[in-house]
């Protein structure tokens, strides 16, 4: 039986400037970060209701790219804040690259809040 959602995971270039953003700026907790043998790290970061997986291989990474129409792959993370205006202000004032400012969910059933699509550059 399905107890919860567990974890999703992405791979990002920089391990300290994405820990920094997400664990500052956008408030997730530390779980765990380690280093592997072949000098890639991987944290694990709270999120209240699973984890966010960050995966910086030994050699960096290129920054991603959207998810084009009609090809499968990860579009986006969704996050709720108890307040969107304040975390948006924020994220500004932090020179966060907004792709989309807050905006009414399409999907009013499912999703609670407005969505603040980030653009991390990672």
């Amino acid at each position: 039986m399905l107890k919860s959602f567990e974890h999703v995971g992405m791979t990002v270039s920089d391990m300290d400037r994405s820990v920094d953003f997400y664990c500052g700026l956008v408030g997730l907790r530390l779980h765990l970060r380690k280093r592997m043998a072949d000098g890639a790290e991987i944290a694990f970061l709270d999120a209240g209701g699973g984890m966010l997986e960050i995966f910086a291989p030994a050699g960096g990474a290129a920054r991603a790219v959207d998810v084009p129409e009609g090809t499968a792959g990860l579009r986006h993370l969704t996050f709720l804040f108890e307040d969107v205006e304040e975390t948006f202000t924020r994220l500004q004032k932090a020179g966060v690259e907004v792709k989309e400012r807050p905006r009414l969910a399409i999907n009013a059933e499912v999703l609670h809040k407005f969505q603040i699509e980030l653009a991390e550059k990672r």
